[in-house]
């Protein structure tokens, strides 16, 4: 029990009275943060890992696409940080349901925001609600297996589409649209969950169009993610090479970017392509931006501008319109965070306002609360961005705990036993191993190394067995 001392001043951390820590979001950025925290000895922690879905690891299992092994073994590294003693996972809790930050705030003495940015931007424009138009998020969650995915919602879209139009050239467009193209029995091996195989497979897709609104010198996508459309069995990347033709600022841009002058020799090489009969023509377009979708009952096809490059980058239409045939639309232009209940949001960047990770209430740090991840400085970067961006706010909480800002604030009652009281099922590390267990055990049944779990009763069944198990 923490001794307080005669002026009524809380103590500083001890091993005896660690900081309580919370972190809120298991995802690279949440798990980077527990690492940062348990790496350094000058400050004794104890950290709690929460998130309200029963699985870690946030986008790694449910954003990045499953036909990515090599990305999504990063859970493997990501499993390290879990396993520390001074870390405890606990999952399926969602703040302001669960527990209210207000009750999170009085059980922990610091708080790490790093839930991420999970809604969709919208385009904006006419037809965009009809049947068989999608968010790259929705889509994404589907074939990732996420607990919330709209199953019939996505299905519904996919059945019958035979032409394809994403709109975006990040990664998570190429993402989609490399998925769309790929064979059954490229997937196969994957850990997609059964249904999401079994759609994919009957869809009749022939054609996919991936479109950017500026040129290939303003696109995101990374060369590893450009490149790895051309290894697909069944398709044909083709690219028309007058839409590669640069201005004298994208020009300078290509030079200075090596990024960038690396994804035009990619989509140069490309331009040579032909469409073949039978196999799937991915169609990479720059210059064109949405400005309707047409369709009575559903999508038919995408009405689009083409557009110019001014000097600042921007894409100006030009008044010239064409009609892309379409019967699935997926939007991917964008991803913004959303408030926690009692967690200030800033509206148009969808961020948490902050100063170097500490949490800002009416323009003043918040003693107590930092953020990172996407929650902080927004949807970009890769997994890898995450671990820097963590170390800067864990950086600003241990200099905090350094000078007194932070403290420990007495004896409270243990957060899990609080949640279970209140009628929560917090799932801990080895509920989750249980969940990881049966995974692997129904991907085995067919063949390969897991079989994602998209139910959340399915997932929780697992846990409950594991605690059966233990009690």
């Amino acid at each position: 029990m923490p001794v307080v001392a005669d002026d009524g001043t809380p103590p500083p951390p001890s091993a005896a009275s660690p900081l309580r820590v919370a972190v809120i979001g298991a995802g690279p950025a949440g798990i980077f943060a527990a690492d940062a925290l348990t790496r350094q000895s000058d400050v004794p922690v104890a950290i709690d890992l929460i998130d309200r879905l029963p699985t870690p690891f946030g986008l790694v299992r449910h954003g990045i696409a499953p036909d990515h092994p090599k990305m999504r073994a990063i859970r493997d590294t990501l499993h390290r940080s879990l396993d520390h003693p001074l870390v405890r996972f606990v999952g399926n809790v969602e703040i302001g349901t669960d527990i209210t930050l207000d009750e999170l705030r009085r059980h922990v003495d610091a708080v790490v925001y790093t839930y991420g940015a999970a809604l969709d931007r919208q385009l904006g424009i006419e037809g965009e609600d009809l049947p068989g138009s999608l968010a790259a998020t929705e889509f994404v969650s589907w074939y990732c297996g996420h607990p919330d995915a709209d199953r019939e919602r996505v299905e519904s879209a996919l059945a019958g589409a035979r032409s394809a139009v994403v709109v975006g050239v990040g990664n998570v467009a190429l993402d989609v649209g490399r998925v769309l193209a790929r064979t059954a029995e490229e997937l196969e091996p994957t850990d997609m969950p059964q249904h999401v195989l079994d759609a994919l497979a009957a869809a009749p897709i022939e054609e996919v169009t991936v479109l950017g609104r500026r040129g290939p010198a303003q696109a995101t996508f990374t060369t590893q993610e450009l490149r790895e459309l051309d290894g697909l069995a069944d398709a044909t990347v083709l690219v028309d090479p007058a839409e590669l033709e640069l201005d004298p600022g994208s020009e300078e841009r290509a030079a200075a970017d090596r990024n960038v002058s690396r994804n035009l020799a990619v989509l140069r090489g490309w331009t040579d392509h032909s469409a073949t009969a039978g196999r799937v023509r991915l169609r990479l377009r720059f210059f064109r931006r949405p400005v309707r979708l047409l369709g009575t009952d559903r999508v038919t096809g995408v009405e689009v501008e083409r557009t110019a490059v001014d000097g600042d980058g921007r894409a100006m239409g030009t008044g010239e319109l064409e009609v892309v045939p379409a019967d699935l639309v997926v939007r991917s232009v964008g991803y913004r965070g959303t408030p926690l209940p009692g967690l200030p949001v800033d509206e148009r960047s969808g961020t948490v306002p902050h100063e170097a990770g500490r949490v800002l209430r009416d323009g003043r740090p918040s003693p107590g609360e930092y953020v990172a991840g996407w929650i902080k400085r927004g949807p970009t970067g890769v997994v890898g961005h995450n671990k820097h961006d963590a170390r800067e706010t864990i950086a600003g909480l241990l200099a905090d705990a350094a000078d007194g800002t932070l403290r420990v604030r007495g004896p409270v009652d243990d957060l899990v036993e609080t949640l279970q009281a209140g009628g929560a099922e917090p799932v801990l590390l080895e509920n989750w191993r249980a969940i990881d267990a049966a995974e692997q055990s129904l991907g085995a049944t067919r063949g390969r190394a897991r079989t994602t779990m998209h139910e959340r009763e399915a997932l929780l069944a697992a846990a409950r067995a594991a605690a059966a198990a233990q009690s």
